[in-house]
């Protein structure tokens, strides 16, 4: 699969809708959270400090600089970073003026693909069930906490360190349990021997399935988990009428090895550029964990 400027476009107005869907839940419980539109992009920062602070989908239109240097300004005032998620397919004029206002390269993520036809994806799980999370039962309570202990006990792979974008436990858990409110959001769970192994969870996207993370407890790894929860959510995603299977991974991962492995193709890259607040800032610390 070929990522064109047209797509990378799609895929990344996909990614704001997703990010701003979910903070606007945050701003339920935190009025004090700053969502600002750019466009088909969006720039958030939430006063905990959230996996969804961002700034996403920009570059592919006229940036309306004034509204993001209010938003800089604010963000930073709060003592929050600002974190912006630029692709390689996106204006690089833009990724030059951050870095000449103090914006620093903090590393870079994949974003992979591939099309879903009538064939779908092969449902063999081996020795794994996967399941569509059953809310009523209790399931929901169960797949967050298996993400978010997956999530805290990082895999070891041969590849660079991932941009520094772990959190604290009870912030992930909010995190999580707020996505699941995003329509189009869908949770599966994986089982072996009757045992909860993994989880993992997508978004429907008109066209496009997002695959929006996946993680297995540590016990019952290197076991198929992963492959497992990834077929069923592609034939989810073909049995939904996507067209398109997205993943964003950390570069040289074993989650990029895994999806590479289910024709998955990298269609560009996310250069991640920061800026910490100075010093008058600065706000209280947020406690941070290693995550995948």
């Amino acid at each position: 699969m070929f990522a064109d400027t047209s797509l990378a476009r799609g895929i990344e107005a996909a990614e704001a809708r997703l990010t701003r869907a979910a903070a606007q839940t945050i701003r339920t419980r935190d009025p004090s959270s700053l969502v600002v539109e750019l466009g088909a992009g969006v720039a958030v920062a939430s006063g905990e400090g959230s996996p969804i602070d961002k700034v996403i989908g920009i570059g592919f239109e006229p940036l309306d600089w004034p509204a993001f240097d209010r938003f800089e300004h604010e963000a930073l005032a709060l003592g929050r970073s600002v974190r912006v998620e630029l692709a390689t397919l996106a204006d690089p004029t833009i990724a030059r003026t951050l870095t000449s206002r103090g914006f620093e390269l903090q590393g870079f993520e994949n974003l992979l693909g591939r099309r879903l036809d009538a064939g779908r994806a092969s449902r063999d799980a081996g020795e794994c069930e996967v399941a569509v999370v059953d809310r009523a039962g209790g399931g929901l309570e169960a797949w967050i906490e298996t993400i978010n202990t997956g999530f805290l006990h990082p895999d070891v792979y041969d590849g660079p360190p991932p941009p520094d974008e772990s959190f604290d436990r009870d912030v992930l858990q909010r995190v999580l349990r707020d996505m699941t409110t995003v329509p189009g959001f869908v949770q599966v769970i994986a089982r072996r021997g009757g045992n909860v192994a993994g989880g993992a969870s997508m978004r429907i996207d008109g066209d496009i399935a997002q695959l929006t993370g996946a993680a297995t407890l540590p016990e019952h790894r290197r076991r198929g988990v992963q492959s497992a929860l990834l077929a069923r959510r592609l034939t989810l995603a073909a049995d939904a009428g996507c067209g398109v299977a997205v993943v964003t991974t950390a570069p040289g991962s074993k989650s990029q090895q895994n999806v590479m492995r289910a024709g998955f193709s990298l269609l560009y890259a996310r250069a991640v550029l920061v800026k910490a607040p100075t010093c008058e800032f600065a706000g209280p610390a947020i406690p941070r964990r290693a995550s995948p």
